[in-house]
């Protein structure tokens, strides 16, 4: 696996509700309304950290269309399915490079927490972006088995 509704929307059935004064999922210390919410309502993220955080943040609330739509068109999938029972619980972001506002490609490393039903885990990845017509898109992503 890789990891590759905002408010304003209806929230995706199942999932997370994050109310806009509330503190962003992305683990930012910020309020949602002023974090991540932006970007899942369309404005894109000037740097591939920003993104990377609010995809994430797609996963929290089931916001399948965010995940879709900054996924570069050359590597994303025709369909992508999110299980509500699947509750991602908190993210670190271990490194970041390059992927500021005049550069072509970034990548972040993160980690990923997880739980569903009684399991628990943690999805390491290193994910890579490219800033192409003005914004960043997620390319892929490299899965640490550890």
């Amino acid at each position: 696996m890789s990891f590759g509704a905002a408010a304003g929307r209806r929230p995706a059935e199942g999932f997370r509700k994050v109310g806009e004064q509330d503190r962003c999922p992305c683990g930012s210390g910020e309020r949602f309304d002023g974090c991540c919410a932006p970007a899942l309502r369309g404005s894109p993220p000037p740097t591939a950290e920003r993104l990377m955080r609010s995809r994430y943040t797609a996963f929290v609330v089931g916001d399948v269309r965010h995940l879709l739509d900054t996924w570069h068109p050359g590597t994303r999938p025709d369909e992508l399915a999110l299980d509500p029972a699947q509750r991602w619980t908190g993210l670190k972001i271990l490194s970041v490079e390059a992927g500021g506002k005049t550069d072509a490609r970034g990548a972040v490393e993160f980690r990923a927490s997880w739980r569903q039903g009684g399991q628990q885990a943690v999805l390491h990845e290193r994910s890579r972006f490219v800033r192409q017509s003005g914004r960043w898109w997620y390319l892929d992503g490299r899965v640490d088995p550890s």
